[in-house]
């Protein structure tokens, strides 16, 4: 059985995250796709600016989500951040914020940089 929150399954040298969304396992990525869609939907924002807030614990709800839908539409999802808001995920709001972290770690980890691999 998978465990509810899965910053810890997947590929992680290929940047995936497993998140359980309605009870079903979900593999999320931030390609370079995933991250230019997530850069259009924060507008002003940067995405060094949106590391720097989830480094510093200053992360918002809505950065969580957006985080999540790409990294969900990374790895093959077509749902919407409409679909994700009434979705049950894994682990509740913490757990989709301990994803969105993973995902922003696994994204931006340089080669050998195993504290991200985990």
């Amino acid at each position: 059985m998978l465990p509810e929150i899965g910053a810890g399954l997947g590929n992680p040298w290929t940047g995936e995250v497993m998140l359980m969304l309605n009870g079903e396992p979900q593999v999320a990525k931030l390609t370079l796709g995933a991250l230019a869609e997530l850069e259009a939907s924060m507008g002003a924002d940067t995405l060094v600016a949106l590391v720097e807030r989830f480094e510093q614990g200053q992360f918002s709800t809505r950065d969580v989500l957006a985080l999540v839908v790409a990294g969900l539409r990374g790895g093959g999802w077509r749902g919407s951040m409409g679909d994700l808001l009434s979705a049950d995920i894994g682990g509740g709001p913490v757990g989709a914020a301990r994803v969105a972290g993973a995902l922003l770690a696994r994204a931006f980890a340089l080669p050998g940089d195993a504290d991200a691999r985990t």
